[in-house]
């Protein structure tokens, strides 16, 4: 069942949603060559938990950590760990979600280490660029595939292809609702978009080709071709005046 929620359900994700962005804010600035993504990790829950927060992930299906960290040829849920340093030229997605009095906010952001290749900062701004075409999508009485139809379009304009495995979502008091968010396929199909709607729209691109498959952790999922792949999300909200990106961070990080 989709579920629409109300003005004042919808503040209150606004609310959960800003904490996430501020998060992933903080998280852009210590990202750096040296850093593990433990490092990273401590600081998210650090920080979440002081707001009065949950981290939204951490024992999830037994997920262990507070953020997902995904580096170079890994697509998403990569464990955090004080063995994984980051180099110069690696890509990091970082994926964060919190639980704020009882609602629900989720975001993910792909960032360069230092400098990195051409071809990956490419696949970095296509990926984030794909994300705003599919909100440009939402809008009342369109079509969830139009989402998906926004984000395919885009990325294979530049060679790049689209996982198939893994979507978007709605969200709202659970960290996962209906309806599934797909990033492919034609448009006009599928539920229709209605004011009050939540969803988690996250654009997953790889360079090479789109199979991906999943570590012996059971939970790190990587290009099977080994290229890079790049992340990026917001938790947006269907409004009559157009879409509220709720997990819109008050200071941009910059994409190279």
């Amino acid at each position: 069942m989709i579920v629409c929620r109300s003005a004042a359900e919808l503040a209150k994700m606004r609310e959960a949603g800003r904490l996430v962005g501020e998060v992933l804010t903080e998280l852009a600035a210590h990202v750096a060559p040296g850093v593990t993504t433990a490092d990273l990790d401590e600081l998210a829950e650090t920080r979440i938990r002081k707001a009065g927060a949950t981290p939204a992930f951490k024992g999830y299906h037994g997920y262990p950590a507070t953020i997902c960290a995904s580096v170079n040829q890994e697509v998403i849920h990569g464990i955090p760990s004080g063995r994984r340093v980051l180099n110069e030229g690696d890509v990091i997605s970082i994926d964060v979600g919190a639980e704020l009095n009882g609602y629900f906010g989720d975001s993910a952001i792909t960032l360069a280490v230092g400098q990195v290749s051409e071809a990956a900062a490419t696949l970095l701004r296509v990926t984030d660029e794909s994300l705003y075409k599919a909100i440009e999508a939402v809008k009342p009485g369109g079509r969830i595939s139009d989402i998906g139809h926004a984000v395919q379009r885009h990325v294979e304009a530049f060679g790049f292809s689209v996982v198939r495995e893994f979507v978007g979502h709605g969200i709202g008091q659970k960290m996962h609702e209906e309806p599934q968010v797909p990033n492919y396929g034609e448009p006009g199909r599928g539920p229709r978009l209605a004011e009050g709607m939540v969803l988690a729209i996250e654009p997953m691109v790889n360079a090479g080709k789109p199979a991906v498959k999943v570590l012996a952790d059971g939970w790190t999922a990587v290009t099977r071709d080994g290229t890079l792949s790049a992340h990026f999300e917001h938790t947006v909200a269907v409004t009559a005046d157009g879409t509220w990106i709720l997990t819109a961070r008050e200071v941009p990080v910059a994409v190279r």
